[in-house]
């Protein structure tokens, strides 16, 4: 009795620290949001992206070499490479559609229309891949709707143009989950995002110039923001989401990673001194519980 008690409590204690990880890792990505515009104050949007993604990619590089030896880093089976290259194709269509969308909008409102996806991953769900979605998911995206025209369109009948950008964005996410969802069964999870964020970097640095005026003097004035967009946020994070996922029902874990939005808020406040309306405010707050009651699972019957 003794024995099942102390795995027991040894099981408690690794979620917790799982959810501790996660946590950490919704702090670092909501603060991301006000990094990512700050930095554009000194390059493009594109630039930005690429040069983020270009940090991503040797930071991951030698996160392979740890974990699968300089000799296997690089070798890599067809789910991996096809996982890597679906998944780098629609994170760069959703990661440049939000930067680009946060020229015109602020930090904490993208973050929790960038959380959007958690609502629309449910609806492609049924619309793509024909599988069924309980009430309650329907409950939340109409919920979701509403909080996003309290967010987006204050005191106005339109949504500006930044906000629909990131909403692409959402949709793009959305696709990119179920990419990942397709792949991470079979594929070296680690490898894979390592690809998609070489494959990120090469489209983004093609894009930016052809469309932009690329300044290494401008990347190197927005050096900090680069830096933790890339280094924390898509290296530090992703590997933080994927340790402690381990320990984590999926359920729990979004609910956690949800708590994104929220910190996008803090950070826009806290670092660029963003402000909100009330009606931003109470949109904000319908939106986050759209976002958790499409994540509560239903109870089990005993």
């Amino acid at each position: 009795m003794s024995g099942n008690l102390c795995i027991y409590q040894s099981m408690k204690n690794e979620s917790l620290k799982g959810s501790m990880l996660l946590f950490i890792t919704a702090f670092i990505w909501g603060i991301a949001f006000a990094f990512q515009r700050s930095g554009m104050e000194y390059i493009g949007p594109i630039t930005f992206m690429a040069a983020r993604c270009f940090l991503a990619v040797i930071f991951l590089g030698v996160l392979c070499m740890i974990i699968y030896g300089p000799k296997k880093a690089f070798r890599y089976d067809r789910a991996t490479v096809l996982g890597g290259l679906g998944c780098g194709f629609f994170m760069t269509i959703a990661n440049n559609l939000q930067q680009m969308g946060m020229v015109y909008t602020e930090a904490g409102k993208a973050g929790f229309i960038t959380a959007m996806y958690i609502l629309i991953v449910p609806v492609l769900n049924v619309f793509i891949l024909k599988k069924k979605e309980p009430l309650k998911t329907w409950i939340a995206v109409a919920l979701g709707v509403i909080g996003l025209y309290l967010l987006c369109a204050a005191g106005t009948a339109e949504i500006e143009k930044g906000d629909i950008l990131v909403f692409g964005c959402a949709v793009f996410f959305s696709a990119h989950i179920l990419c990942s969802d397709r792949f991470a069964g079979t594929a070296e999870i680690v490898k894979m995002s390592f690809i998609q964020f070489f494959v990120s970097f090469v489209l983004s640095a093609a894009i930016a110039l052809l469309t932009e005026d690329v300044s290494f003097e401008g990347i190197w004035a927005g050096r900090i923001a680069v830096a933790y967009c890339g280094i924390l946020s898509a290296g530090v994070g992703y590997t933080l989401q994927i340790v402690g996922q381990k320990t984590v029902k999926p359920a729990a874990a979004s609910l956690i990673m949800s708590l994104e939005s929220v910190f996008a808020v803090v950070g826009g406040w806290l670092i660029l001194h963003e402000t909100m309306s009330l009606r931003e405010l109470i949109g904000c707050a319908v939106m986050f519980a759209a976002i958790i009651l499409v994540q509560l699972e239903p109870k089990k019957k005993s």
